[in-house]
């Protein structure tokens, strides 16, 4: 891999485009990610807190992916220049790092959420849990278990956010369009931060969790090997991560470490005080020219509104943020495209900025564990339980009952398979329908199904 071929414009679904076009390839990539229907429903999915029934506004999936697509292009037109003096003569190349990487990272960090179901993480274990739990539910005979593979298995057991995004933007749906979004394969690597399969996760950063289901294997292979990424080794599927995941990861990191704590004080479970401390520490250690501590302790004081003081300083510290990532970039250039850099960009830079430890201890102890949060998850956990427990048993079973067949009736054509597909195929099908689902959507569902409160419809 270097500089010049890990960039491909070859798209999932077709080749490559033949037409002239007022937008580059890569602009066309982040226009696709803004009018898909996977991107809106993100608006009424959980970031954090809870979203309905709060008279303050906060963040949910959407306006996070947003201001993490803000951070990423800033990322990428700070080091677009700098890799740009890299590729040589190569003027394509020049023209890429200099007008279009921003475009690219951007339309990663739009993308990076998308897989993720209702009601945060949790949204993921229950997805997971369900499957460990009846392990040895008798359908049609025999146990859920026997019906999957080991990697398949691997897959339910340990359902991942980031391979489901790979799904989503890349799987043919029934009756869609081939290729899903057909995005670039430069664009898709970018998403790729854990690029292995579920059964070669490791304790090692990139292989912490998994970035694609066995559904998505063909395409991930065309994806590594059109962008030359490096393999780790043969089995399990393992593949260092390409260079612009770093910048996609950093952008993220950046936004949910700053942005929650806003939240947190708009919701008034951190105080303003904590916030300066906490926010000024971190723009003091970092000790850049361009942050004069004084004059910003100075303009804080003139300003009299706490969120608006709140949101000065949020802005000077991703800024701040961005620049000390750019740094880290720029120094391990040759580890990260040689496919040796085992960090991440952010936790080189807390290294000089340790006060970003204590804003993650802080929002573990206050955000993350507030009771609120924690009823969310509760919830969401029993929604999605419940709502697989209808349909899973139902999909699989040769000889469904009549109540079964019932249920099957609500989904949706999109996500049936012929029933000659694999009890793997058929089971991701469901998947796709109740991890597609935002949380209010989920809650009605689970609500009509359980007999909690009857859809009715006049005539």
């Amino acid at each position: 891999m270097n500089w010049v071929n890990c960039i491909s414009a070859k798209r999932t679904g077709y080749s490559y485009s033949t037409a002239p076009h007022i937008r580059s390839d890569y602009q066309r990539d982040y226009d696709r990610l803004i009018f898909s229907s996977a991107f809106r429903r993100l608006q009424n999915k959980t970031q954090v807190f809870p979203l309905p029934g709060s008279s303050t506004f906060v963040h949910n999936r959407l306006t996070h992916s947003l201001e993490v697509a803000s951070v990423g292009r800033s990322l990428g037109s700070v080091l677009g220049d700098f890799i740009a003096e890299k590729v040589g003569e190569n003027t394509e190349a020049q023209h890429f790092y200099k007008y279009d990487l921003k475009g690219v990272i951007g339309a990663g960090c739009l993308a990076h959420d998308v897989g993720n179901p209702a009601f945060g993480h949790s949204g993921e274990k229950a997805i997971s849990n369900y499957f460990i739990q009846n392990a040895n539910s008798v359908i049609g005979g025999l146990d859920l278990r026997s019906y999957f593979n080991n990697k398949e298995w691997g897959d339910l057991t340990d359902f991942e956010g980031n391979a489901n995004a790979l799904r989503i933007l890349t799987h043919h749906f029934k009756g869609k369009m081939e290729g899903g979004l057909s995005l670039t394969y430069t664009t898709l690597a970018s998403i790729l931060k854990y690029p292995c399969e579920s059964v070669a996760k490791s304790k090692a950063k990139h292989r912490k969790k998994y970035g694609f289901f066995q559904g998505e294997k063909f395409i991930f292979n065309e994806i590594v090997s059109d962008t030359n990424m490096y393999q780790e080794e043969d089995s399990p599927l393992a593949y260092f991560r390409h260079p612009f995941v770093y910048l996609v990861e950093a952008a993220d990191d950046i936004c949910y470490r700053i942005i929650d704590m806003e939240d947190a004080h708009r919701l008034k479970i951190v105080s303003k005080e904590e916030i300066y401390e906490a926010f000024l520490n971190v723009l003091t250690e970092a000790n850049r020219s361009d942050n004069n501590i004084s004059k910003i302790k100075d303009t804080l004081l003139k300003l009299k509104d706490a969120n608006e003081s709140v949101a000065y300083l949020r802005a000077k510290v991703i800024n701040t943020l961005v620049n000390e990532s750019a740094d880290v970039f720029k120094s391990n250039a040759a580890s990260i495209i040689n496919g040796n850099y085992s960090s991440t960009l952010m936790d080189d830079v807390e290294t000089k900025c340790p006060s970003l430890h204590d804003i993650q201890k802080l929002s573990v102890s206050k955000i993350y564990d507030h009771h609120s949060v924690i009823k969310v998850e509760l919830a969401g956990y029993k929604v999605m339980s419940g709502l697989l427990d209808i349909f899973v048993p139902a999909i699989i079973n040769e000889s469904p009952s009549g109540i079964e067949k019932k249920s099957l009736v609500l989904l949706p054509e999109q996500f049936r398979v012929d029933n000659s597909a694999t009890s793997y195929d058929k089971v991701m099908g469901v998947i796709d329908y109740v991890s597609g689902m935002t949380d209010d959507y989920a809650i009605e569902m689970y609500r009509n199904i359980m007999g909690i409160e009857i859809a009715m419809h006049s005539a």
